[in-house]
């Protein structure tokens, strides 16, 4: 059974930091692409940023030179560091594994349950 759990989520001030994590069980970790999403209530999943298996990282222009993906393959975990956190932010952030190599919710086979970012102003 495929698990992905997300974590780190919380309550932070414009311009701080937070560092999520997500912890995977059920496939093999390394084979996969690793992708973050965030979604607001009432809109589409948007993407965020991704970790190829070979650890390349691509990010979208909103949060480009802000957040960084990185992962570790012993330990089956993704981390999202998120700086200069700004309230638009705000979001419900998704982890997830694909074997495709793309920024679209559709290419991800597998989805963490999210976790609760918020900014305060």
């Amino acid at each position: 059974q495929v698990q992905l759990i997300a974590s780190g989520g919380g309550l932070v001030q414009a311009g701080g930091s937070l560092r999520l994590s997500c912890t995977v069980s059920g496939l093999t970790f390394n084979r996969y692409g690793m992708g973050w999403f965030r979604q607001v209530s009432g809109k589409e999943r948007k993407f965020v940023g991704r970790i190829t298996w070979l650890g390349n990282t691509y990010y979208s222009d909103s949060v480009k030179g802000r957040f960084t993906i990185s992962r570790d393959n012993g330990k089956k975990m993704v981390y999202l560091q998120m700086n200069s956190l700004e309230p638009e932010d705000t979001a419900v952030y998704f982890c997830a594994a694909g074997t495709g190599s793309g920024r679209s919710v559709a290419e991800y086979e597998y989805w963490g349950q999210g976790t609760q970012v918020t900014v305060s102003s």
